[in-house]
């Protein structure tokens, strides 16, 4: 077994990480995409090299490794690849705009590479979760707020375990718990405009201020 850690978002250090696994001779059976960031705040406003840290993040390296690493086992003849995206990915998200578009990348991307591998034995479903106990509101630098209730943020084991669940049913779009559900579905039936108002209107108190 092959333990390596790697900075994704560090293209020669992916590569490193490729070659290696390509020397290795190692079926490869399962590619969890999980690695990713958010940013949040008015995007002009933002320090470029955060935003686009999060674009090689959560979009390049996802997609090169779905690239790489789905083509072994496209010809191995079978494998499974679950990415995360987030509920992030059907709606726009005024207030974190790259970290939205992102998400609707890596959504988009996965239900197309499931359709093309279908027929090489390759699975691909995707993880779509709501707010999740994560670091991941500290890192985009955000606030919890209203968010940090039990009927809205699950806890990340309660997310693995549906994730898991999910790929042994080979789910194409998994979407944990019935409110992420709904929501998901509803942003899809709202007029835009409306959508837009409202995750901005959600987003802007979690903003975390600036320092003084």
């Amino acid at each position: 077994m092959l333990f390596r850690t790697c900075n994704l978002a560090e293209p020669l250090q992916l590569s490193g990480l490729l070659q290696e696994l390509e020397q290795s001779g190692h079926q490869l059976d399962l590619l969890v995409n999980n690695a990713g960031i958010g940013t949040s705040g008015l995007y002009v406003e933002q320090d470029w090299s955060r935003e686009q840290h999060l674009i090689e993040l959560n979009m390049l390296a996802l997609a090169r490794l779905c690239h790489a690493i789905g083509g072994r086992m496209a010809e191995q003849g079978g494998g499974q690849i679950l990415n995360v995206a987030s509920l992030a990915a059907f709606q726009p998200g005024p207030w974190m705009s790259n970290y939205y578009a992102s998400k609707a990348y890596v959504l988009s991307l996965s239900e197309g590479l499931r359709e093309e591998l279908r027929n090489r034995g390759v699975k691909v479903s995707v993880l779509c979760p709501g707010p999740t106990r994560t670091a991941f509101f500290r890192g985009a630098r955000m606030q919890v707020g209203h968010l940090d209730t039990r009927a809205v943020m699950m806890d990340a084991e309660t997310v693995a375990l549906i994730a898991v669940r999910g790929l042994e049913k080979n789910k194409a779009v998994i979407v944990p718990g019935w409110r992420n559900k709904l929501l998901a579905f509803s942003s899809r039936l709202g007029p835009r405009w409306l959508v837009r108002k409202i995750t901005a209107a959600l987003h802007k108190p979690l903003l975390t201020p600036p320092p003084l």
